[in-house]
């Protein structure tokens, strides 16, 4: 799912029917769940990423190294390192690794989603308090 998406469900979610404050005590359950549903999966994804960039990174480690075979050069699609680098070397080459820097990025985008994610869920355990505040006021206003 992408972040906007979530962007979206939560704009429409967010909103509090001021008219129907029980009605909106009961939805918070629902919406909890729902969010913590796509956090989940979306922390299973970041897990995932987080896998594949180590994997990626032993085999780029490897292959600026010079000690991938060909048949795993061959695998990847990728030509046989040319240079001869030094081990001290080696990160410097990692760090502006085209397919480590796009993994990195897919892996910050989810963590961004997943920081999203918790706050909506931090805002869903406290509105159930707003309701009650709202109700509250209403009580006071109405004087009873």
């Amino acid at each position: 799912m992408k972040l906007e998406d979530i962007q979206s469900h939560w704009d429409v979610d967010s909103k509090i029917d001021r008219t129907e404050l029980g009605e909106e005590s009961l939805k918070i359950p629902q919406l909890h769940s729902k969010y913590y549903k796509m956090y989940s999966v979306e922390r299973l994804t970041l897990k995932k990423l987080n896998s594949d960039y180590k994997i990626l990174y032993k085999t780029k480690y490897e292959y600026y190294n010079g000690s991938l075979s060909q048949e795993e050069l061959e695998e990847n699609n990728w030509d046989p390192q040319q240079l001869k680098l030094l081990k001290s070397d080696i990160p410097v080459y990692i760090d502006a690794d085209l397919d480590l820097i796009k993994i990195k990025q897919r892996i910050e985008i989810q963590e961004e989603k997943l920081n999203f994610l918790e706050s909506i869920i931090k805002s869903l355990t406290n509105r159930g308090f707003n309701v009650k505040a709202a109700i509250d006021w209403v009580k006071f206003t109405q004087g009873q």
